[in-house]
């Protein structure tokens, strides 16, 4: 290969390679460190320092002093807003445990046993990933509400509904969303572990279930990090709380912070003292695993170690495994998809059904009416930009967090990212609404407030994250004597990045900008905060359409809305297997599956 001919070259020629080197630089042109921490600082560190500040300095930057001293704090944790961050708080852990459940048991069948279709299995958790919440609430919702879907068939679904819509409900929908972190945390420490120590309880005489529970304590901190990893996504969780909470009247943090700075006068100070507690609840399962795991070794891998072998299930095993994840995904998915399917269908959703009205009017005036189609068109156009850019900067941001000559500072960006990651969309919009509406921003010359632009500021700053973090793996698996050995053979900075480099990051890049761009165009909290007057995406209107009672287009919007990114998912794979070199698919593979 083309790689192995230039790590040839670069090991007989150091004196070659370090005069290279020193003459022109990095491989591909790097993003100096001060125009990267500026990038960051305006994305993430002083909007929503700024913002949280109001919580503790009452006037800062010049903002009206309603509150004195840490008086937001005392307002914020009183009455219905002290409930509502107890209330997320009950439904985080009751979801953080039954994901990690569903997780482990996921896990286990697609990854240690020949459990039927098991390719199928894993790409409906990567769908379960992409689809937000607040589009899975809706589907329960319109199937099961009074005057509903089933209620128009002849079934009564009134003592389940009474039932499902409120604590029980969220924890269902929030532990179902979640599990698919809970499910990748728990199998990347599950393909790492040998198959010895399976080996080692049965042979003492272990069923299956006893097995099970000798080997998951030896992934406790892959548990841990799953437990934490669905704790702070729930109590973050802006899609649950502003449909089917706020509609149940089962006030949580996120919405209280909402209706704080949706409301007129804005409360910035209660606002931000909400915000500090869920930055400080992300942080919660974190000090617990620490202290859980601390004094206790898991090293488990060594070089006997064994490439896990698979269990062969009976046929009575194949049937239990195969009913178990049917039942899951029925829940998880089916329900909420035949529940938006149906209505979408509808013709006058809540009277009587019969087949007469069933009609796809729904879906013709979506696509044809520029008032629901302009939504659809601006959400994609943003998720590519957002996905596009994001992984520009997250390539730089993985780079400088990987960099050996400079730990201080890589270190500073990895905890700048670390925190970026868990901290809720709500507090970041918020953030953005405070910091660029200062009167001292549109003295400089930046004027994005109320614009299209803030937005997708908004959006690259919640994408960035994550993004840098799906890289890093990738960009510190790259030698940097590749660099050398390219400009040994004359290749400049951009020649020898698309010959080296990109190669071994074509396909991680690809599944980044893929997730980054589903993600984004369903976005809940950034997009109802930050869009423009009369310039709203695709979840703000499918809210307002669900919010005037027009479930028919509300739930078409939805469909096609997951469709398009579904399509945009095939059609990227699909060009990428077509038009990419098969050296790239097969060097991008190895890497993603480490």
């Amino acid at each position: 290969m083309v790689v192995d001919e230039l790590q040839r070259t670069t090991a007989s020629d150091s004196r070659s390679r370090r005069l290279v080197s020193g003459s022109f630089g990095s491989l591909m042109p790097k993003i100096p460190s001060v125009t990267l921490w500026v990038i960051m600082g305006l994305l993430l560190i002083i909007p929503v320092l700024a913002f949280l500040g109001q919580a503790i300095i009452p006037g800062l930057l010049g903002t009206p002093m309603d509150l004195t001293g840490l008086a937001s704090f005392k307002h914020a944790l009183a009455g219905s807003t002290l409930r509502g961050i107890l209330d997320s708080l009950v439904v985080s852990v009751f979801s953080a445990l039954l994901a990690a459940v569903a997780g482990i048991f996921l896990a286990i069948l697609t990854k240690r046993t020949n459990v039927i279709a098991k390719k199928w299995w894993s790409m409906m958790i990567w769908i379960l990933l992409l689809v937000p919440t607040y589009l899975v609430t809706e589907g329960w919702q319109r199937l099961f509400e009074p005057h509903g879907v089933l209620y128009n068939i002849g079934i009564n679904t009134s003592g389940f509904y009474h039932i499902f819509f409120g604590p029980v409900g969220v924890i269902v929908v929030l532990s179902t969303s979640g599990t698919p972190f809970a499910y990748l945390a728990i199998s990347s420490g599950l393909l790492g572990l040998g198959s010895e120590f399976e080996d080692a309880a049965r042979v003492h005489g272990s069923g299956v279930l006893k097995t099970i529970r000798a080997v998951l304590p030896m992934i406790a901190p892959a548990i841990m990090s799953a437990l934490a990893i669905v704790f702070a996504e729930s109590m973050s969780d802006f899609g649950v709380a502003s449909t089917l909470a706020a509609q149940a009247n089962f006030p949580v943090a996120t919405y209280s912070l909402f209706n704080a700075i949706d409301s007129f006068p804005l409360n910035f100070g209660v606002a931000a003292a909400i915000g500090w507690v869920l930055v400080a609840a992300a942080g919660i399962p974190i000090l617990v695993q620490s202290k859980a795991l601390r004094g206790r070794s898991y090293e488990v891998l060594s070089g006997r170690t064994r490439v896990p072998r698979l269990s062969v299930l009976s046929n009575k095993g194949q049937l239990l495994a195969t009913a178990t994840l049917t039942v899951f995904f029925a829940v998880a998915l089916g329900v909420p998809a035949i529940g938006v399917i149906s209505a979408s269908l509808l013709s006058n959703f809540g009277a009587n059904f019969s087949v007469h009205n069933l009609t796809l009017a729904n879906y013709r005036e979506v696509l044809h009416s520029p008032q629901l189609f302009a939504p659809l068109s601006l959400s994609t156009a943003l998720s590519f930009l957002t996905a596009t850019l994001a992984v520009a900067l997250g390539i730089a941001v993985a780079r400088a967090m990987t960099n050996r000559k400079a730990k201080t500072a890589a270190k500073l960006i990895d905890l700048v990212m670390l925190g970026s990651v868990a901290l809720p969309g709500i507090v970041l919009a918020a953030g953005y609404i405070f910091f660029y509406n200062l009167p001292e921003m549109s003295l400089i010359g930046i004027n994005l407030y109320g614009t299209t632009k803030l937005l997708a500021l908004g959006y690259l700053a919640g994408a960035l994250p994550s993004t840098a973090r799906l890289l890093v793996g990738p960009v510190s698996q790259i030698q940097s004597n590749l660099k050398d050995a390219a400009r040994v053979h004359g290749a400049n900075g951009h020649v020898s990045w698309l010959k080296t480099q990109l190669p071994l990051l074509a396909r991680p890049v690809l599944w980044a900008w893929l997730l980054t761009f589903a993600k984004t165009l369903l976005e809940l909290p950034l997009s109802q905060l930050l869009y423009a007057p009369n310039l709203p995406p695709i979840s703000v209107s499918i809210n307002k359409l669900t919010a005037g009672y027009d479930f028919g287009g509300g739930t078409a919007m939805s469909v096609i809305a997951l469709a398009l990114a579904f399509g945009i998912f095939l059609l990227a794979v699909g060009l990428f297997r077509v038009l990419a070199p098969a050296g790239w698919q097969k060097v991008g593979e190895g890497l993603t599956t480490k």
